[in-house]
């Protein structure tokens, strides 16, 4: 449970509603504000820099991938934290071939329970300061 003053912004961006939603849920219950899209493009054209803590992306979006829509979101903001979420077993060492500057070590493996949820978003809050 978050007990400072500043109370963590979640940005979760997956094109299933009903994983966002559970994201949503079992974050906030623990005091984070959480913001979701389903749409990875909306998330892209409203993101704001500086304003969120972390960033939990799905790898497999629609018409986008995770990692291209990370980049992106990177330049608009060079600070802030990711964890990526995945169905599928994937592979660091192929994923740094593919994208170098990818500087991520956060994978959130679906379906995931909301104890492992909330444990890899405070991992990842805490590392940041």
């Amino acid at each position: 449970m978050i007990k400072d003053k500043h109370i963590p912004r979640i940005l979760v961006i997956d094109d299933e509603q009903d994983v966002s939603l559970f994201f949503k849920t079992c974050l906030e219950d623990q005091g984070f504000h959480v913001t979701f899209y389903s749409d990875p493009f909306k998330a892209l054209s409203t993101f704001q820099p500086q304003y969120y803590d972390l960033a939990i992306i799905d790898i497999r979006l629609p018409k986008i991938n995770g990692f291209e829509l990370y980049e992106k979101i990177r330049k608009k903001d060079s600070n802030i934290k990711v964890c990526f979420i995945t169905a599928f077993e994937e592979y660091y060492d192929s994923l740094k071939e593919q994208f170098p500057k990818l500087d991520v070590k956060c994978f959130i493996k679906k379906p995931v329970s909301s104890q492992d949820l909330v444990k890899h978003v405070m991992s990842e809050i805490i590392s940041k300061d």
